[in-house]
């Protein structure tokens, strides 16, 4: 796979939740959770299920730091 993303986090697949026309797609990748907002077609099309290794890929221009 070729992507111009640079943050590219290998996990496993521990939940879908299909709604009307959007899945969340969760995926654990080591301990922490990120949850993907993907079509219900593209949950079809990459053939994605549970317990299937994917890729969290989160392209974003700005990333914010936050401190307590």
């Amino acid at each position: 796979m070729k992507i111009s993303a640079r943050n590219i986090l290998k996990g496993t697949i521990v939940e879908i939740v299909k709604g009307a026309t959007t899945s969340h797609v969760r995926i654990d990748i080591g301990g922490a959770v990120v949850t993907a907002s993907i079509t219900n077609e593209a949950v079809t099309d990459l053939k994605l299920e549970k317990g299937k290794q994917a890729y969290a890929v989160v392209k974003a221009s700005d990333v914010m730091v936050g401190i307590d």
